[in-house]
């Protein structure tokens, strides 16, 4: 019954042409780095789902370069929107939002103390990859440097959901004909690689949580 579900779910999703669901994944990955519309557009599962469909490795290049142009232009569109009305978002959250004013000045401590590599990092983050644009728009960081940082971070993720999705489906669509319970394979695929990105952005927001921590100890040590 799962290889007849998946099966029916594939072909839904390759019937859609190539060029249009590329397309589409990368406008989504624009409206998901976009100022804060990456907290309702799940744009990392848009890109597997699209990535199933991939049967040929230039549909996957094809995938890949789309995701990080739609990622890059939404990103630079926050930093945009940060550079111009940074001041006033902030104002505006602090009185109408007094917990995501207390986020965007934590992640603009984050942003002082790690510089370059916070933005990098940002990318694998829920939530940050969001606001991190945003916040660096309106900091003194120029764009050059921000997307000096942000195009390899793009790039890696980018490959990394795109690659996933791809060998999925691809290994799918090699077992269906000659293993019962194939569609076991496919979910189980796309589970491990969810596991491990879970895992890796714990990691990574445990790590970062330490830089934060230490700050005001540091300050106190240095009588700031």
């Amino acid at each position: 019954m799962i290889d007849d579900a998946i099966g029916s779910f594939l072909d839904a999703i390759g019937s859609v042409d190539p060029l249009l669901r590329t397309l589409l994944a990368g406008v989504a990955m624009l409206l998901e780095t976009s100022v804060l519309l990456g907290l309702a557009v799940p744009g990392d599962t848009i890109v597997i789902v699209a990535a199933l469909a991939v049967e040929e490795w230039p549909w996957w290049l094809g995938l890949i370069g789309a995701v990080v142009v739609g990622s890059l232009a939404g990103e630079s569109i926050g930093f945009a929107i940060g550079h111009w009305l940074g001041p006033k978002i902030d104002a505006w959250l602090e009185r109408r939002w007094p917990s995501a004013s207390a986020r965007w000045r934590r992640t603009e401590r984050y942003l002082a103390r790690r510089g370059g590599p916070a933005i990098f990092l940002s990318r694998f983050l829920p939530v940050a990859h969001s606001l991190v644009p945003l916040i660096v728009g309106a900091s003194a960081m120029r764009y050059r440097r921000f997307l000096a940082w942000t195009i390899p971070a793009c790039l890696i993720w980018a490959t990394a959901y795109a690659s996933a999705g791809w060998l999925a489906g691809d290994t799918y669509r090699e077992l269906a004909n000659r293993l019962h319970g194939a569609g076991f394979v496919l979910v189980g695929v796309v589970a491990g690689f969810i596991v491990l990105v879970w895992l890796a952005k714990r990691v990574i927001a445990r790590f970062e949580a330490r830089h934060l921590e230490d700050e005001p100890h540091e300050r106190t040590e240095r009588g700031l």
